[in-house]
């Protein structure tokens, strides 16, 4: 079978070293035989097509790519927003820095989109102007410009929050390109862009602690206008910009008025009962316990002990997540995975045949035919 012999080899090698394996590895996980893969590194053999385009493709790369001569310049392959996030966490793995330039490139697609459908009533990101060192007036000012009411969930969050153009993906449960492994301590990461910035929420077990995630990113938006990823440690930090974004999120979920719905009369003895105690709020608020608990601790409501003893009884009782579960439902999961404003903006592109049904089926995850109609008429409430 005949080779391409113009492969460059010092371009396999970057994006081999840029997702953290060797040749070797990459040859043996495309069923490359190592001999072939050794000769082509040292620029002694050429490739298959149908070989290049598995390399191409298991990078996200076009075939191209790997036939211009000279080396990666790392500027043009990554956008600032992905290097400010590889620089603030090193250790991101390839994986992940496969995630985040899939959703980099969700967004080049829904602006493309918007961009042919002309006036689609694309909702547009105009942030207010916010304290930068008072986060609680700061929350107080977002809190309206996203007309929140005083009872939420994690979903009627995210519709406020896309309502002000800002697209929010949240990770998939199932094991796949768009999940966040659950061994991963990221728990989600904001793309700054003045236009069209995008938050990634990492699906957890209990949807509140998502709540939390959502607005600890808005804040890096709103507050400090850059990109961000952030892990467990940075969610309890008490150091600069992270510190602001936990206090605004905390102030914009449980603003002080409604810490007076609280009585802390009725708070149990045993910090096993403090979720039991605030059931009722926690619900209706559509946030954890904890964040509760951190702002009656902040108000001087909750002694430190108390609030460290809450927190090492839920660290023992960890609900795990599940890999699995059942996908009856398989034809929403676009929705949840992308959001409203990314599905529907794909299927309004389908519908003014701009786009072909294989192509939208690609946007929405490789949704089947099939599933895609589903899909149209949940959204259409049928």
């Amino acid at each position: 079978m005949e080779r391409i012999q113009s492969i460059n080899p010092q371009r396999i090698a970057w994006c081999c070293a840029d997702n953290g394996i060797s040749p070797g590895d990459l040859a043996s996980q495309l069923d490359i035989a190592a001999g072939s893969m050794e000769r082509v590194m040292a620029g002694q053999d050429g490739m298959t097509f149908n070989q290049l385009r598995k390399v191409a493709e298991y990078f996200g790369r076009g075939v191209l790519f790997f036939l211009e001569q000279g080396p990666v310049d790392e500027a043009l392959v990554h956008t600032l927003q992905f290097r400010t996030l590889a620089n603030q966490k090193p250790e991101l793995s390839p994986k992940l820095k496969s995630l985040i330039e899939r959703v980099e490139k969700q967004r080049e697609i829904y602006l493309s989109l918007c961009e042919d459908l002309e006036d689609n009533g694309r909702p547009l990101f105009n942030p207010p102007a916010l304290p930068q060192h008072d986060p609680r007036e700061a929350a107080g000012i977002a809190r309206q410009w996203l007309g929140l009411s005083e009872q939420n969930s994690f979903d009627t969050y995210r519709e406020a929050v896309e309502a002000r153009g800002v697209l929010v993906f949240r990770s998939n449960g199932y094991s796949g390109k768009w999940q966040i492994a659950k061994q991963n301590p990221i728990l989600g990461f904001a793309l700054y862009n003045p236009t069209c910035p995008v938050i990634l929420v990492k699906k957890e077990t209990s949807e509140s602690r998502q709540s939390f995630t959502l607005m600890h990113e808005l804040a890096h938006l709103l507050l400090h206008k850059t990109s961000s990823i952030d892990d467990e440690q940075d969610m309890q930090s008490h150091q600069g910009g992270e510190r602001n974004a936990n206090a605004f999120a905390g102030h914009l979920l449980v603003p002080d008025a409604f810490l007076r719905h609280i009585n802390d009369a009725q708070r149990p003895d045993d910090a096993s009962l403090y979720d039991d105690w605030l059931a009722e709020t926690r619900r209706a608020w559509g946030v954890s316990g904890e964040v509760i608990l951190l702002r009656l601790l902040d108000s001087g409501r909750l002694q430190q002990s108390q609030y460290a003893a809450y927190r090492h009884w839920r660290a023992r009782s960890a609900i795990p997540q599940r890999d699995r579960g059942s996908r009856l439902y398989r034809h929403r999961e676009p929705k949840h995975v992308f959001g409203d404003t990314f599905v529907r903006t794909v299927l309004d592109a389908l519908n003014a045949r701009h786009i072909t049904l294989a192509k939208a089926s690609s946007y929405l995850d490789n949704l089947k035919i099939n599933d895609l109609q589903k899909l149209e008429r949940h959204c259409a409430g049928l």
